[in-house]
Formats: C-alpha cells, structure tokens, sequence
C-alpha cells in the first residue's frame, strides 16, 4: 500500500522559506541555513522538504512552473490561533493574501503567500471561540 512520505517545495531562497516555516511552526533544524535541501519531519511523520532552484536544475528534468504551485493549509488550533499567527507571519515581514474571515463553510480562515509565491491557508473552526 501506498502512503504520503513527503512534500517538496523548490525554493528561490531557501533561508527566507524556512524562516517563513519555522513561523509557522514547522520544526526545521536550526542548522538547515544555507543548505540546498532541507527536511523538516511533521508531527503527523509527513516530511516537508525544501530544494533550491539551482539543485533542481542540476538534478535535471526540471523546469519553471507557471501558476498555482501548491496549496499547504495548517491548522491553527482556534480561532485566536489563525490571527495571532497572520498577525506575526506579516509582522515578519511576509506576505499576507487575506487577512483572517469567518469563512461561509464555518472556519476563521487567512491566507499568506509564501516566499516563492505559493498560497498557505491558516484555518480553524469557528466554533473553537
């Protein structure tokens, strides 16, 4: 049977990316600066990966995607959780998308764009006030 091991981000700057992460909590080791990749394990055991531009192309078969990368979305716990955490990830000096809603579907939702451009979701019930 198949299972989900891993999730790759190919990165413009991939110090920029891990720090807009680490905001998000993801765990990446302190010692991934500089690197040109980087895994960082979930707590759910999926591994967030993070390769450079420059190792893609020597990798090869790689080529620019045009669009909507990805989509990541985390769960921010409540309803607190999803501003608090827009809040500091633009106050970091990060993008932010749409600042926080109460979304039609029953989620205070947000959305931020990451260093490269991708879409993150941060959500939480609403019944979590």
């Amino acid at each position: 049977m198949l299972k989900l091991d891993a999730i790759g981000i190919v990165v413009q700057d991939i110090d920029r990316s891990l720090r807009f992460y680490r905001l998000l909590g993801v765990p990446v080791p302190d010692s991934a600066e500089g690197e040109d990749h980087v895994e960082a394990t979930l707590p759910c055991g999926i591994r967030l990966m993070w390769d450079t531009v420059e190792l893609m192309k020597e990798v090869g078969h790689w080529e620019e995607p045009v669009g909507h990368r990805m989509g990541l979305a985390f769960d921010c716990g409540n309803v607190a959780g999803v501003d608090s955490t827009f809040a500091a990830v633009v106050a970091a000096g990060f993008v932010g998308k749409a600042e926080p809603w109460d979304a039609f579907w029953g989620q205070r939702y947000a959305q931020l764009t990451d260093p490269d451009g991708n879409t993150v979701d941060l959500f939480a019930p609403l019944s979590s006030e």
